[in-house]
């Protein structure tokens, strides 16, 4: 992942709303949450939820998969997982010894 793509994913994710929603998807997990499920459980008008699905989805970090007439909205864990790996993978490299504590 490019420090570009990082920047970017942490910069949605750094927005409330969008936390909140991507947050209910990691919850719900690989069969993802319906758009309409999303709105009732974050209680939010249904145009801003769509703005904002947008925004993680431009990015990949949600994808979507239609079924009939309900949209589904998935956390991508893959690129989840990439971010938590940009994290943490410089950790302590400048230190002889690493403690870093697990939570």
């Amino acid at each position: 992942m490019t420090e570009e793509n990082l920047v970017k994913c942490l910069a949605q994710l750094g927005n409330i709303t969008r936390l909140k929603i991507f947050r209910l998807l990691v919850k719900a997990g690989r069969k993802g949450l319906s758009v309409g499920e999303i709105q009732d459980a974050l209680d939010i008008p249904g145009s801003t939820l769509s703005h904002h699905i947008s925004k993680l989805t431009n990015l990949d970090l949600v994808t979507q998969v239609r079924e009939g007439r309900v949209l589904h909205c998935i956390a991508n864990y893959e690129l989840l997982d990439d971010v938590i790996f940009e994290l943490k993978n410089q950790c302590c490299v400048d230190e002889t010894t690493c403690e870093v504590t697990e939570k």
